[in-house]
């Protein structure tokens, strides 16, 4: 799940944006690297974003894709549970594994689009 909001001019930096949903949000907040995609910023380094934990199993990333654009997706916070329960990304996969990952996804949907909600809430808080 993602969506991208814009946002109010003087929320333009992550670390204004952090201050923020530290403060007016009753969720975690942290600033933290982007390791669960592959994406590189201008210099060609690991971009940071904000992350947004409502448990271990349910969280959003928010990182900027353009001038008062933000993107917010759904994460799995914690590493241990996101590579069991997270999107896999092999690009050969038996049976076994495309069965079981369309169960979890069954299973997962409905606690996942909730939990995106309550977050995406929070988001919309600063939203133009």
């Amino acid at each position: 799940m993602e969506k991208t909001i814009k946002i109010k001019n003087e929320y333009n930096s992550l670390d204004v944006l952090h201050n923020f949903l530290k403060t007016a949000s009753s969720f975690e907040s942290s600033k933290d690297y982007d390791k669960w995609e592959h994406r590189t910023d201008t210099t060609g380094q690991m971009p940071q974003c904000i992350v947004l934990k409502k448990s271990a199993m349910h969280g959003v990333k928010l990182y900027f894709t353009g001038e008062n654009k933000v993107k917010i997706n759904y994460i799995i916070p914690n590493p241990v549970l996101n590579a069991y329960f997270g999107k896999s990304v092999k690009t050969r996969r038996n049976i076994i594994e495309i069965v079981t990952g369309k169960v979890k996804e069954v299973l997962l949907a409905p606690a996942k689009k909730k939990a995106f909600e309550e977050l995406e809430a929070a988001v919309h808080k600063i939203a133009m």
